[in-house]
């Protein structure tokens, strides 16, 4: 084994080109990511650091029903939404969710680039709501069924 494969240096992260990601269901959501975790192999967790410029959304807001996911910001500030009530967010500022808990979003409210710490546990399987948006995300071994909240059924209310 060869252990530096295991270390990313400040120098390393910093040459680390950043991959531009949009969220699929908010075009706002529109970030730079540089994968540490995947850097280095991790499987289990993702570790990001996310490069997000003023007015723009970290993501979209969403709740997960079995993965946990946390934010550090390292510089910059924004808003934080949790459960529809909002909150000042800024440099040195920790959030962690566990497991379904609360809906959540950040957004870069601030005059600079916020830069975050986001680091999510990556199951097999997933159930992830998108309240503002009305959807339901089930993820099951890289395949994602993305269905309208109000068109679920449950079958144990159904009449026979």
């Amino acid at each position: 084994m060869d252990a530096r494969k295991l270390i990313l240096t400040a120098k390393d992260i910093e040459n680390m080109a950043g991959e531009r990601r949009v969220h699929f269901l908010n075009p706002n959501a529109d970030r730079i990511r540089k994968s540490l975790g995947d850097a280095i192999g991790l499987s289990k967790i993702g570790v990001h650091l996310i490069y997000v410029e003023p007015g723009k959304d970290t993501t979209e807001y969403h709740k997960h029903y079995y993965e946990e996911e946390c934010i550090y910001v390292l510089s910059g500030e924004g808003t934080l939404v949790i459960e529809g009530e909002s909150f000042p967010f800024g440099e040195g500022d920790f959030v962690g969710f566990p497991a379904n808990t609360a809906a959540h979003s950040l957004k870069n409210t601030g005059e600079g680039t916020l830069i975050c710490l986001v680091m999510g546990q990556r199951l097999e399987q997933d159930v992830a709501d998108y309240p503002h948006q009305g959807k339901r995300l089930y993820r099951n071994t890289g395949n994602w069924d993305l269905v309208d909240i109000g068109r679920i059924m449950d079958p144990r209310k159904q009449k026979q």
